[in-house]
């Protein structure tokens, strides 16, 4: 796909970043285009098995873990989540969303599961972060790309149900939060780790040998070194291959924790395009994959999120596309976009799966000029 390669390629020599990896799969035709190196210093080629910190491309594996919880009984949709989730029992909204953080009244009914997969909980962060309540939530709630700076889970639940709620349960869509809780969810419900349930459930399965909250010493020739855009147009270096990922943080991020391959990924999508299942295994029913993979959001909650969704819809932990508004939106089409520098897609309609890797993180959520090159590149627009 020389096309591919001409569009990464040309990202690469304009300095914007120091390599990626792309992935388009139509079924069982697979293209990867593997350009630059794995840091600025050049010590190694990006190739198709390097290893990257995907940042919010987690969140729809994160979900994929609550609906199985649901299918084994564990929870149930409707279900409240305080019954876990004791913290979150009696919620605080703020009386208008431009008003003080004291100015409350009780949530008018309680926050359930499907509050939390569909980002509808009340938390999280809207259009306008100069609110006092989202600048109370950015106390507890820190950079996502970077989740190591969490504290464990219980404290983590425990401050943020000291910020009262932006909106009532299920008015608005707000980003982010919600798939933090889930992964704290998921652990609980589990008995267990959100780590050890994701590697149980659904990277053993799928054979997803890279993906995980840690990079292990063996594998850290393959992973990627993690930069900010500097103020001068350089590259900072935020995170090296033997940095924040060299372990298993005290708060493993739901919302946005992962480091993965492209091949990863692809697995994971393509469970998703055959109905839930996988190498003769069943992870999910057809149900829960099409819940996973429909919109979930009114006409006035997409238009509220428009800084994030861009008019689009959302599923469980990603955006699902309802109108054709570019060449790479086609209806149904599922994903999300990482604030690393990554972004990874399913289309139903034609069984397609795009992921794109880089090493360069986002400095604001409106996808990166490379992001949409990339989606007109493999959509076959121009």
């Amino acid at each position: 796909m020389n096309a591919l390669h001409d569009t990464l390629r040309r990202y690469v020599e304009d300095g914007t970043v120091p390599g990626a990896v792309g992935l388009v799969a139509r079924g069982d035709d697979v293209e990867v285009v593997a350009v630059g190196s794995a840091d600025t210093d050049g010590t190694a080629p990006m190739a198709r098995d390097s290893v990257f910190r995907i940042a919010s491309v987690t969140k729809p594996l994160t979900a994929a873990a609550v609906l199985m919880l649901v299918e084994d009984g564990r929870i149930g949709l409707d279900s409240p989540v305080e019954k876990w989730l004791p913290e979150l029992s009696s919620p605080m909204v703020v009386r208008t969303p431009a008003g003080p953080v004291e100015d409350v009244v009780p949530a008018a009914r309680p926050i359930t599961v499907e509050d939390l997969l569909s980002s509808r909980a009340g938390w999280g962060f809207p259009a306008d972060f100069s609110l006092p309540a989202v600048q109370a939530l950015f106390e507890v709630q820190k950079d996502g790309r970077f989740p190591q700076e969490c504290p464990p889970p219980d404290a983590w639940v425990a401050a943020l149900a000291e910020v009262p709620l932006l909106h009532q349960p299920g008015e608005a869509w707000l980003y982010h939060t919600c798939s933090d809780l889930q992964g704290v969810l998921v652990a609980r419900a589990s008995d267990g780790t959100l780590p050890d349930f994701l590697a149980e459930r659904i990277f053993e399965p799928l054979g997803m040998r890279d993906t995980a909250f840690e990079v292990p010493a063996d594998r850290r020739h393959r992973f990627t070194s993690a930069y900010r855009p500097g103020a001068d147009g350089a590259l900072d270096l935020a995170d090296p291959p033997d940095g924040a990922w060299s372990r298993v943080p005290a708060f493993p991020s739901g919302g946005g924790g992962l480091a993965a391959t492209a091949d990863d990924w692809l697995a994971f999508a393509r469970m998703l395009l055959a109905g839930g299942e996988a190498n003769g295994r069943r992870l999910l029913s057809p149900a829960s994959v099409s819940r996973m993979t429909t919109n979930h959001l009114t006409a006035g909650q997409r238009e509220a999120g428009t800084l994030f969704l861009e008019g689009q819809g959302w599923g469980y932990g990603g955006q699902v596309d309802v109108a054709p508004v570019d060449p790479w939106n086609v209806p149904g089409r599922y994903g999300w976009v990482g604030g690393t520098g990554t972004t990874a897609h399913v289309v139903p309609a034609t069984g397609t799966v795009t992921v794109l890797l880089t090493q360069v993180a986002m400095t604001g959520p409106t996808p990166t000029p490379l992001m949409r090159d990339f989606w007109r590149c493999t959509a076959g627009g121009r």
